[in-house]
């Protein structure tokens, strides 16, 4: 893992609706922690800490350090709840991890050479199908992304669920009823519909 992300927390004590508009008032978030084999521990965190750190992608899809007073815990974001309209985190689940227990999470796809592949030149169009992956593998395999070379693809080209490169120690979550499509080179529209509705226009 190329960067490392040490959050800091504090235990915390109220519950319920009340006693978390209290501290969102203050600054803070609240937060819980589980997992783990042990019990749930309620905890606050700096939201303006935490709004630092989820400018960082990688983030979301890796081994955090939780500094819990003068404990430390390895864990990872499970769960993030955002205001609808505001730009407010409201709650943080991060779920303990342990060397030996594969965990499951969902990792961004990064489209390597996209702008500049082959289809793409001859004036193909890009379509996404899928922008990430829920993976199982241990922590210390877990990837910040998924990597998909799109260099040599040409217009027509699609990219399977079945045909992306997994780092070593990392699977697939499930395995889909279909191997569906993750990536295609679709050509570029010809204005064929604009030429027939002209037609029929002078019909």
């Amino acid at each position: 893992m190329s960067v490392s992300f040490e959050v800091n927390a504090q235990p915390r004590t109220g519950a319920g609706k009340g006693a978390s508009r209290r501290l969102r008032r203050t600054g803070l978030v609240p937060a819980i922690v589980y997992g783990a084999h042990q019990d749930p521990e309620m905890v606050t965190v700096s939201h303006n800490e935490l709004l630092k750190h989820l400018e960082h992608e990688a983030f979301y899809s890796h081994v955090l350090d939780l500094k819990i007073g003068e404990a430390m815990t390895r864990v990872v974001l499970k769960d993030l709840q955002r205001h609808p309209a505001k730009p407010f985190v409201l709650h943080v689940d991060f779920m303990r991890v342990s060397q030996d227990e594969k965990i499951k999470m969902m990792v961004p796809l990064h489209f390597l050479n996209e702008d500049s592949c082959k289809g793409v030149k001859l004036g193909g169009v890009v379509a996404h199908t899928l922008t990430e992956l829920e993976i199982v593998c241990l922590p210390k395999d877990l990837p910040e992304f998924i990597a998909i070379d799109m260099a040599e693809l040409e217009i027509g080209s699609v990219v399977h669920l079945s045909e992306v490169a997994l780092p070593e120690g990392v699977a697939l979550a499930h395995t889909p009823e279909q191997d569906e499509p993750v990536v295609a080179i679709h050509g570029a529209r010809t204005g064929g519909e604009d030429d027939g509705e002209g037609e029929e226009t002078a019909a």
